[in-house]
């Protein structure tokens, strides 16, 4: 491979513009400008596609038909025509139209049931393997400290040992279905100062590792993830992005991760716009690369400029073929060497079928927590007849009751036309 067809393998694309340039993602009006034509980039290959199937909202055949194509296409302008690794979110179900939406991440904490979370985890995982999709941008392992934190419901709790538990059985599902799991926020993002979002992170090695570490090393020992995803923080002035200290020396040193490690959305370019920490974008992708950050999410900003850097001797190629490695090692731990986008799609997939509703459902009823039975009123008798009161401004709006990151909520309110996308009984 020449120096820029490695640098493409660490970058990822997002199709995010319709024909007519309209924007279809958040955050791609400042973040996403400047960035090149498909037809531009596709030539050197590609590492990742970005979420193709949960961008906007269409039905399975279409979007399934859209990955097949652009996989195809880049198969066909390529030289060594590699498939890219298609990512998507899915932390409270698969995030494409009409999927079924599974209780938010606390629930199954409240529900202290790991094999549940795990049944959870395969159903999603054997959802996105149908659809085209390699890997998952989920679970959450973030340690709860401060309620003010607008992700706390992403999240699976407050205690280390439960998270850690519950977010590695939920891993299994994922792997064991063919789905790379992705481990995030990697790490102390949840202990941000004040509960703001993106805020520096104040905290000493001994609660760092004590606290918010525990979930990572259960779910990469006992789960099996194959990836994991750097927190925007900085700890103590050290963004995890470009911290050597925690990305390398523990992350695969100490644990022995073998995988690769992803950023966070723009978290590269963070390292310049926010933290301040590098002059300009080639400066920060030298310093996330040089870090162990293998992947640029979601385009290739950063990254692919760094091949002068290479030449001028001032970043060692080995750091980049470091990371080409590692991507590459999973290309081929995913099949996609031999991988073909030549056949039809006609069946549609149901994404929302029964055993899914019924999985929804168990899970919904396992979290509830009784916390005061007054007068011995439950369980209700069957032949009660009264009506129960469900009090609360959130009470007759069932968007406000399903997970941030959840299909509905995530994306259709760009589209209102469509309303929920699923049926609620």
């Amino acid at each position: 491979m020449t120096l820029e067809e490695k640098l493409a393998q660490l970058t990822g694309y997002w199709f995010d513009r319709r024909g007519a340039g309209e924007v279809v993602a958040p955050m791609q009006d400042t973040l996403g400008a400047g960035r090149p034509l498909f037809e531009k980039v596709a030539p050197l290959g590609l590492g990742h596609f970005t979420r193709v199937i949960g961008t906007e909202p269409d039905t399975t055949v279409a979007v399934r038909e859209r990955l097949r194509d652009r996989q195809r296409e880049l198969q066909q302008r390529s030289r060594f025509g590699i498939p890219a690794i298609a990512h998507e979110e899915c932390l409270t179900g698969v995030n494409a139209l009409g999927a079924t939406v599974y209780p938010a991440p606390l629930s199954w904490g409240a529900s202290f049931d790991p094999e549940l979370a795990g049944r959870i985890g395969a159903a999603i995982g054997a959802d996105l393997r149908q659809l085209g999709v390699h890997q998952a941008l989920s679970p959450v392992l973030d340690v709860v400290r401060d309620y003010r934190w607008g992700r706390v419901e992403e999240t699976i709790g407050e205690d280390p040992v439960v998270v850690g538990t519950i977010g590695a059985a939920y891993v299994r599902g994922l792997e064991d279905n063919g789905i790379v799991a992705t481990l995030k926020h990697f790490v102390g993002y949840s202990a941000s100062l004040s509960g703001r979002n993106h805020a520096p992170v104040a905290m000493g090695a001994r609660d760092l590792a004590d606290t918010m570490l525990v979930p990572f090393e259960l779910a990469l020992r006992d789960g099996g993830a194959r990836s994991v995803m750097n927190s925007y923080s900085d700890i103590d002035g050290r963004p995890v992005a470009a911290d050597a200290a925690l990305l390398t020396d523990l992350l695969r040193d100490e644990w022995g991760f073998e995988g690769t490690v992803v950023s966070d959305y723009w978290a590269v370019p963070f390292l310049a716009t926010a933290h301040g920490v590098a002059a300009d974008g080639p400066e920060a992708g030298a310093l996330a690369l040089a870090a162990g950050l293998d992947v640029e999410l979601p385009n290739g900003m950063c990254f692919p400029p760094l091949a002068e850097r290479v030449r001028a001797g001032s970043l060692p190629e080995e750091v980049v073929d470091r990371a080409v490695r590692r991507v590459l090692t999973q290309k081929l731990d995913l099949g996609l060497f031999s991988a073909r986008y030549d056949d039809d799609i006609s069946d549609d997939i149901d994404l929302d079928r029964d055993e899914n509703r019924r999985l929804a459902r168990e899970a919904a009823a396992a979290s509830v927590v009784l916390l005061r039975n007054v007068d011995d009123l439950l369980p209700l008798s069957p032949a009660f007849e009264g009506r129960i009161a469900v009090i609360g401004p959130a009470a007759d709006t069932p968007r406000a009751l399903l997970g941030c990151y959840s299909y509905p909520v995530h994306v259709l309110p760009r589209h209102p036309e469509l309303g929920l996308g699923v049926e609620v009984p």
